[in-house]
């Protein structure tokens, strides 16, 4: 069975299994979604499955690492995503993949700030480390913690491939997987803030945001 069969015996139509078949390397993938629209949720929360968001071809970071993730499981890769819980912060979620015994990230951000990832992390904790400095609110380091890979392999795909409504409960079971804690109280506490150099860089956008709140959040 070929990318574009998989796809399509997961259920979705023939152009969209014809697009997610292209996919075929992770850099791929990732061009792909950093192409996509952001998604500010303009009319209320969502969480679009993959078929929803080629529909709509926009996406925020968990629509588009179901989307990574599905393109890198129809190429024979694996459906992982790991998520990310932050102190007065929003979460993030990235895709995962490895090339032999190392671990990169696909990942979409409006911001130049929780991005792509290579290959050369040797466990998901370097990995997590990795985005450490960069997962900010305004002055502020907010990460704390990251999930253990979760496999998406566990639910029908009914309920993150193909969903016509929102895919809370894949979202809500990936919130509640096991997170390892990356500091201390006491480290958290030491924490420097960013400088006026490192705010100025955050206003970079890739998509103009609608508002001050909207560019902040994305």
């Amino acid at each position: 069975m070929n990318a574009s069969q998989h796809a399509i015996k997961l259920g979705l139509s023939r152009p969209h299994a014809a697009t997610l078949a292209k996919l075929n390397t992770p850099e791929r993938v990732q061009d792909f979604i950093s192409d996509l629209k952001t998604n500010f949720e303009r009319d209320g929360a969502t969480c679009l499955s993959v078929a929803g968001a080629l529909q709509h071809r926009h996406a925020h970071c968990i629509e588009a690492a179901y989307v990574a993730a599905c393109a890198l499981w129809v190429n024979g890769g694996a459906p992982l995503l790991m998520d990310f819980q932050a102190s007065g912060d929003d979460d993030h979620v990235v895709a995962l993949f490895r090339h032999g015994r190392h671990w990169g990230a696909i990942s979409k951000s409006n911001h130049v700030w929780l991005r792509w990832r290579d290959p050369i992390y040797r466990s998901l904790r370097e990995l997590a480390m990795s985005y450490f400095h960069e997962y900010v609110m305004r002055e502020r380091k907010t990460l704390r913690r990251y999930s253990r890979a979760f496999d998406l392999r566990r639910f029908d795909a009914k309920l993150w491939v193909t969903n016509t409504d929102n895919c809370w409960d894949v979202a809500a079971a990936l919130d509640d997987t096991r997170h390892y804690p990356l500091l201390s109280a006491a480290q958290a506490r030491r924490l420097r803030q960013r400088d006026t150099m490192e705010l100025r860089a955050g206003q970079l956008l890739q998509t103009k945001a609608p508002s001050r709140k909207l560019a902040a959040k994305y």
